[in-house]
This record gives C-alpha cells, sequence and structure tokens, in this order.
C-alpha cells in the first residue's frame, strides 16, 4: 500500500500542495435540480487554482480567496473513515490522506475541485469544495460530488452550471467517522437534487 500522508494539525498549505498535484477523472457530471429555477445563478466548476486563474485572468485575487474557501470548507466538512480502506472503497486507492489530531486520526478523500458563483459579479460569490471518485463500488464514479452527498449528474467535462444558491449554502462541521458505503448511500438518497434527504447526516 503507498504511504500516505500525516498531519499533527489540518494544515491548509500541505492541503493545497495536495490538492494540486491530485489527477482528476474525465467522466461525468451535471447538475439535476428540482424546484424554481428563477433564482438559480450561473456557475463554475474549476478543477484546481490554477485553472481558474487561467479562465479569469482579471480575477486571480478571487481565484486565491474562492479556493482558499473552498480548502477551508473541505477541512471542516469533508466525510471522515476511520481507515484507509473504508475511504478508498468510497473515492478510489490514492485518493485520500490520514489526518491526525488532537482527538485521533482519520481519513479523509483529496478534494477534486470546487464550484464558484458569480467570481466576475459585483454581487457576493460563493464557493464550495467538490470530490468524485475513482472506485468501482461508489454510485458517484466520475462524477462531481458535494460534501453532504449532493450528486451532480452529466458529464464532468462539463463546468458551466445554473444552480440554486441552496448549493452554497453552510453544511454542518463533520465530527464522527462513517462506515464503509455510508457516503455511497447518503449519494443513492439524494441523486435527484432536492430530495427528502437530509444534509450533514454524519456530521457533529
Amino acid at each position: 500500500m503507498s504511504q500516505r500522508k500525516r498531519t499533527k494539525h489540518i494544515d491548509l498549505a500541505h492541503m493545497r500542495k495536495a490538492f494540486s498535484l491530485k489527477p482528476l477523472a474525465v467522466g461525468v457530471a451535471g447538475v439535476m435540480m428540482t424546484g424554481c429555477a428563477d433564482n438559480r445563478q450561473d456557475a463554475t466548476i474549476y478543477a484546481s487554482l490554477d485553472e481558474c486563474k487561467s479562465a479569469n485572468p482579471d480575477a486571480a485575487a478571487k481565484c486565491d480567496a474562492a479556493y482558499q474557501t473552498a480548502v477551508e470548507e473541505a477541512e471542516r466538512t469533508s466525510p471522515r473513515f476511520s481507515t484507509a480502506n473504508d475511504c478508498e472503497y468510497e473515492f478510489g486507492t490514492n485518493q485520500c490522506r490520514q489526518v491526525e489530531t488532537s482527538s485521533g486520526s482519520f481519513f479523509m478523500p483529496f478534494m477534486a475541485g470546487f464550484m464558484v458563483s458569480n467570481l466576475l459579479n459585483q454581487r457576493p460569490y460563493y464557493s464550495q469544495p467538490l470530490y468524485t471518485s475513482f472506485s468501482r463500488n461508489s454510485p458517484f464514479r466520475s462524477r462531481w460530488v458535494t460534501a453532504n452527498g449532493q450528486v451532480f449528474d452529466g458529464d464532468i467535462r462539463k463546468r458551466n452550471y445554473k444552480v440554486s444558491p441552496s448549493v452554497y449554502k453552510a453544511k454542518p462541521t463533520v465530527t464522527r467517522t462513517m462506515s464503509r458505503g455510508g457516503f455511497g448511500s447518503s449519494v443513492r438518497a439524494k441523486s435527484s437534487w432536492g430530495s427528502s434527504s437530509r444534509a450533514g447526516g454524519w456530521g457533529g
């Protein structure tokens, strides 16, 4: 088994470096939404900070801020697993890292991208981390998914969407680990955006 990264503290600089080096799947994504569409906003998914800056050379500082927000949200809200095998069962081989804190250690998936809304507008912009899976066991393999299990249907190569502001609603801080298959079960329950399932079911 390959060596995994260990940190005594959640290290944003380390995560940014790790994120920049992780390959992304070329698969499927796209957003399935329900409800009213009149308040939807343009949103774009970027696979890396450099990709955001290349697409928005006049908004590099906003890309930095949006990426930083997504990284911090990933640290706070990412699904956690007690073992590497449980995490990799959901997200794929070498797609998880170990984090050690004063209260113990856990494994969490690497952030695969981040969604940004209103980046170039005067209105406030929003950012959320996104994940994908390389695992054959996963119902969201090669698809974008949020930290609380909301799946984006369609082709992952599609980066531009119309999304509800609820996409960016703050998610509960995660404080406990999940068992194998728990995240995938949540994704199945939320396969249709706006379903009756509850966000943050494994949160604090």
